[in-house]
């Protein structure tokens, strides 16, 4: 399962770095870019963590933040090499180290990560994301739902 979770993490990295080399471009000049009533494409420089919080750091919290995520990539893959995780878990492990580690490579290159999805509905507006957001959110909820799962299968 190592090679899968390594895998799908590598997938995730090279997916994220070729959308934003592609908006980046895209966004030469930036604007907005209406692709349904619901999404947009814009180009957003994110300098904190989620959702632009502690954003207002000083050019350090960049490579700490970007350090952060490679600790957390290399935990998740000592977990991955250790355990025997069924694919649910393992998916969702190669999904959260490669969105992490897409996003360090922003911090690193950018100083920022390159966040341009942007999707609002009916005066609500989700902050701006990207490819490696949106792979750990749904690692994150690979995990929890194979922990769930386990919790029912080992109560029966």
């Amino acid at each position: 399962m190592m090679r899968l979770g390594l895998a799908v993490a590598a997938a995730v990295i090279v997916l994220d770095q070729l959308s934003k080399w592609w908006i980046l471009d895209l966004m030469a000049r930036p604007r907005v870019i209406e692709i349904t009533d619901f999404a947009n494409l814009v180009l957003v420089w994110n300098r904190g963590i989620s959702f632009g919080m502690l954003g207002d750091g000083g050019p350090s919290q960049a490579w700490m933040l970007a350090a952060f995520g490679v600790i957390v990539s290399g935990g998740l893959l000592i977990w991955l090499q250790r355990a025997a995780l069924p694919r649910l878990p393992t998916l969702g492990i190669g999904l959260i180290v490669g969105g992490a580690l897409g996003n360090a490579v922003d911090r690193l290159r950018f100083g920022a990560v390159v966040d341009f999805v942007d999707l609002h509905a009916g005066g609500w507006h989700w902050p701006a994301f990207n490819v490696a957001d949106s792979a750990i959110t749904v690692g994150v909820a690979l995990l929890l739902l194979d922990a769930v799962l386990r919790d029912g299968r080992e109560s029966a």
